[in-house]
């Protein structure tokens, strides 16, 4: 049955959608212009002449500086500069910039059905006016008609990130413009916004370098009004309205006093941030309350309990503030604790209750208005959405903004079976992130598939008034704040990503490498998801109940499926494409690109080759391998090429105009030493200033002896022999097997060169080399000849020697004898099963509900999730399900993996849960939830290990027997992603991603 909220979404997503199409002529905004002409073209630019735009000075201020704003973009594109003038010419073709209801606009007879009277609606067309054609760029208001300009702006070749990030454009001499009407359509979400955040030290450096310091007194490092015009003009661009302003020791009221004029004069909705309650920045009050005294004749606590008047009158002034200056807002409601904390007073709901009231009451009193007829806005960030839990909700007039869990997962959605709010629902979304697990603050470490999925849920749950998108410095994060304002825009169905990417490099770079520029920031992504860059230091690992981070480990095996050395050498490629990619650009894209593209895949590539130096040097040195001291300069060399790539950043890039902004540490996380008990999530600081970068743990040197000294090790292991007393035992070998392939390490200890031997006791076991010289290190491989091996399993001798030392290895070979009718499905070897989730024998739909595959959302593939998200629970084993043929060869008790996306349990009801079974067994019930323990609103250790190894790791037990089995996959609650499976018959061996995934026959 379909709910009552999926069909109110459906009817409302349709109606988003279909107020473009019904303004909609042919054009579309590929279409819009071309450098041919025609006879019902209109000539924007033709024989080095550009039409006049006109505007009139009575429109609203935004309206007639975007039309400042198309004159600068034409002139870019063509050399040619328009006159810009208020009236419209006794003849001859002109631009007309002007909103509905505007005196230039009214004079026209216009077919404005579908535009008028809707939201922020645009409308371009050609329209005959007496002998006069013009270009009739309008809205249903004014923001409908800056964002119908901005389109065309776009379309004649501007990027939205031209001064951002360099972009330039391509020469053309024509611009013609289609006749048809075209649209861009009423937004899906009303109010459209990004948070400037966490700003320290990267955009704190530079802007105010750049732009000159704020004007506050004492507070120079302040961002002032030429800032937020480069941040305006930007979100405007992107088909934005809304601004959270920086609020790290920033006051955006008191930075400049043009900066509310600012915002007012672009056209840009003004909020604060979830701890700014009453349009007023929480810095405001850091400013000028004292321990003991504040301007308001309180005790200078952010208290509401002790210190209420003055926290009213200091509300009522930002509320009057907002009045006095008339520029338009969305006012946050609620209370937290000073500093993104909770509350200091306790959390009990009467408290808040009394807070959500007193704010209302200011509202009412000091603009004069119902308060239901402003914009308001409470975001149950972190411990707030506890209040909401426990049944508080505030006035309905209120949009309710539910976040993510800072890593990019939804905690609540709406519950379908109540009525819908008059305020609706909002969304807050994190591009990055400064907390508990650890920050994330570097570069773009957003997987659009992730992204895409989590705003698809959003919307088809009907969150659609205000979404906000955490966007830290802003610059860095380009790629996923336009996705997110395009979604919010109109939500686009998933086979489109490929294409949007694509579109993106073609608006940044051109058409010719833009298929290539495309799949380079895909794949950057997909590699970015498995874990931030900033958490590359750590590992995490659980002993019984307790979670236990290390922070001088790698969190990738060192001995385990090559795993350092594969995600490594997928980085390196991809580093490698993109600097062919830059090889075959031309010159004046060379910023933009390494702004956008190269300098975010090279230097984390470059990050990845340095941290398996790193602690390849570390585990080396441990076993004294002369190599040690080699790979330990390697780590500092491309420790010296990271800091290059950012002075090249810093001084290079567009004549040294982001001077400062490339200062981000990265790699020196987790140093208690060195900067306090706040290393292992804050990021290098002391005194709130960041601290230049280290190599963390540092790489070692060891005295290497005179002599030559022989020690082995193998694949699999982290002993070395002959240290150890245990048998050298490598990997089994299995014909089935996926995993890479086994060697042995034969390494030298000293000064002096040997030669050395390797041996295997059967000639159908093949080493490659069986011989040679030993300078530092040697590595054999080991095969078999599966044409020649014996039945059943054996174990085979390999003798190394060398250096007047022996070492016996012990290869065991597992050959099966496997009938005709086990030959299907996924093999069994090495102990373990592996599957990527999306690679099912079958997928069986249930009553109208089926997974379905979402390319790039997991950690090493796709993943697969039930669709449509809004279908309600099912029994266990009633539910659509996913089916995997696997073989094993051992039987007994198994232990089935679910490698799933970390998700919260977004639905009102409780747990979020998946059930596993085998052939015809019951199914086995797995609550998410409980079973991991992860709580996003206390962010515990257990929500900190499943958001920084981004991904949810759970089990179920099964007795199975020898021979051909289906597991099956079952969805319960709709809002699971499944990646990966795993069954482990006995032999998985530890590491981060998961064994590769097994043979299929």
């Amino acid at each position: 049955m379909t709910s009552p909220l999926a069909r109110r979404n459906f009817l409302q997503l349709l109606a988003a959608l279909t107020a473009g199409a019904s303004v909609t002529g042919t054009a579309s905004a590929a279409g819009l212009v071309s450098e041919q002409g025609g006879s019902a073209r209109f000539p924007l630019v033709s024989k080095r002449r550009a039409a006049p735009i006109v505007v009139s000075t009575t429109d609203h201020p935004g309206v007639v500086r975007v039309a400042a704003d198309l004159q600068a973009d034409v002139e870019r594109v063509t050399g040619i500069r328009p006159q810009l003038v208020n009236a419209l010419p006794a003849d001859g073709d002109a631009v007309l910039v002007g909103t509905l209801g505007s005196p230039l606009v009214d004079e026209l007879d216009l077919d404005v059905a579908g535009v008028a009277g809707k939201w922020e609606t645009s409308l371009t067309q050609v329209v005959r006016a007496g002998r006069r054609r013009l270009l009739l760029l309008t809205g249903s208001d004014p923001r409908g008609t800056i964002y119908g300009t901005y389109d065309l702006s776009r379309s004649i070749g501007v990027s939205p990130w031209y001064w951002w990030d360099d972009v330039p454009v391509e020469h053309r001499d024509e611009l013609h413009v289609s006749p048809d009407r075209h649209s861009l359509g009423t937004p899906f979400v009303k109010y459209r916004g990004i948070f400037i955040n966490d700003e320290n030290p990267a955009l704190g450096t530079w802007a105010p370098r750049y732009f000159g310091p704020g004007h506050a007194p004492g507070h120079p490092g302040g961002f002032n009004h030429l800032f937020w015009e480069k941040v305006f003009e930007t979100v405007l661009r992107l088909k934005g309205n809304y601004v959270w302003p920086a609020v790290w020791g920033r006051a955006f009221a008191e930075d400049d006093p043009l900066n509310h004029a600012t915002a007012k004069r672009y056209g840009i909705v003004m909020g604060t941030s979830h701890e700014a309650p009453m349009m007023r920045g929480i810095e405001e009050w850091n400013r000028h309350a004292k321990p003991g005294q504040d301007p308001y004749g309180g005790t200078g606590e952010w208290s509401f309990r002790r210190n209420p008047e003055a926290i009213k009158a200091y509300w009522a002034d930002g509320i009057k503030r907002m009045v006095d200056e008339d520029f338009e807002g969305v006012v946050t409601v609620g209370m937290r604790g000073n500093g993104d904390t909770g509350l200091p007073d306790g959390d009990s709901i009467e408290l808040m209750q009394s807070i959500l009231a007193a704010e209302q009451e200011v509202l009412a009193r000091v603009t004069g208005r119902d308060p239901a007829e402003i914009p308001q806005v409470w975001t149950l960030y972190k411990e707030v959405l506890r209040y909401w839990d426990k049944g508080l909700r505030p006035p309905d007039h209120v949009t309710v903004v539910f976040p993510d869990d800072n890593w990019g997962n939804l905690c609540k959605l709406p519950d379908q079976s109540l009525p819908p709010r008059a305020g609706g629902y909002g969304l807050y979304y994190h591009f990055d992130y400064v907390g508990g697990g650890r920050n994330y603050k570097w570069v773009d470490t957003a997987a659009l598939a992730n992204v895409w999925e989590q705003l698809d849920q959003a919307a088809e749950y009907g969150v659609s008034r205000l979404w906000v998108a955490n966007v830290g410095d802003f610059k860095g994060n380009e790629l996923p704040a336009q996705f997110f304002f395009d979604q919010a825009w109109k939500p686009m169905p998933l086979e489109r990503l490929p294409q949007w990417e694509r579109e993106y490099a073609a608006q940044n770079f051109g058409s010719r490498c833009a298929a290539d520029i495309a799949e380079v920031l895909s794949t950057y992504g997909k590699l970015q998801a498995r874990r931030k860059p900033e958490l590359l230091n750590r590992r995490i690992t659980v002993e019984g109940t307790a979670i236990l981070y290390d922070d001088k480990q790698t969190p990738f095996s060192l001995v385990h499926h090559g795993e350092l050395d594969r995600v490594t050498e997928e980085w390196r490629e991809l580093g490698e494409r993109a600097e062919r990619i830059a090889s075959r650009l031309p010159s004046h894209y060379q910023d933009a690109f390494f702004e956008l593209v190269l300098y975010q895949v090279k230097a984390t590539a470059n990050l990845y080759e340095l941290r398996r130096a790193e602690f390849t040097n570390i585990f080396y040195a441990k076993q004294g391998r002369t190599l040690a001291n080699d790979l330990a300069a390697t780590a500092e060399a491309r420790f010296a090429d990271d800091l290059a790539l950012a002075e090249r950043f810093n001084t290079l890039v567009a004549g040294g105009k982001w001077r400062g902004f490339q200062t981000q540490p990265h790699i020196g996380y987790g140093d208690v030493e060195r900067y306090g008990p706040n290393a292992p999530w804050q990021q290098p600081e002391k005194d709130n200033v960041a601290l230049p970068d280290e190599i963390f743990p540092p790489v070692q040197r060891i005295t290497v002896p005179e002599g030559a000294e022989m020690g082995v090790a193998i694949d699999g292991s982290e002993q070395w022999w002959p240290s150890s007393s245990d048998t050298p035992v490598l990997p089994e070998f299995s014909p089935f097997q996926s995993r890479p392939g086994q060697f042995v390490d034969v390494f030298n200890r000293g000064r002096e060169p040997f030669a050395c031997t390797i041996h295997a006791g059967v000639p159908w076991l093949v080493v490659r080399p069986g011989s040679g010289r030993v300078e530092k290190q040697l590595r054999a491989t080991v095969e078999v000849d599966w044409a020649r091996a014996p039945r059943g399993t054996t174990r085979v001798p390999i003798v190394v020697s060398g250096a007047g030392r022996t070492v016996t290895v012990e290869a065991v070979v597992r050959n099966p004898d496997v009938p005709r009718s086990w030959r299907s499905g996924f093999m069994e070897a090495s102990g373990y099963v592996s599957v990527e989730a999306e690679h099912a024998s079958a997928n069986v739909a249930a009553n109208g509900v089926r997974w379905r595959r979402i390319p790039g959302i997991g950690r090493t593939g796709a993943g697969m999730k039930p669709f449509p998200v809004t279908a309600a629970s099912r029994e266990p084993g009633r539910g659509p399900r996913l089916e995997y043929r696997m073989t094993l060869f051992t039987p007994g008790e198994v232990t089935v993996w679910a490698h799933l996306s970390p998700r919260a349990g977004v639905l009102p009801t409780p747990g979020l849960r998946y059930a596993v079974s085998f052939d015809d067994a019951a199914p086995q019930v797995v609550d998410i939830i409980k079973t991991s323990g992860a709580d996003h609103s206390l962010m515990n250790r257990q929500w900190e290990r499943m958001t920084s190894d981004n991904v949810n790791l759970t089990a179920t037990k099964h007795v199975l027997t020898a021979g051909p089995h289906v597991l099956k996959f079952w969805m319960v609650d709709p809002t699971v992603v499944v990646q990966k499976l795993v069954v482990d018959t006995g032999g998985l061996r530890p590491s981060y991603l998961g064994p590769p995934e097994s043979k299929r026959m």
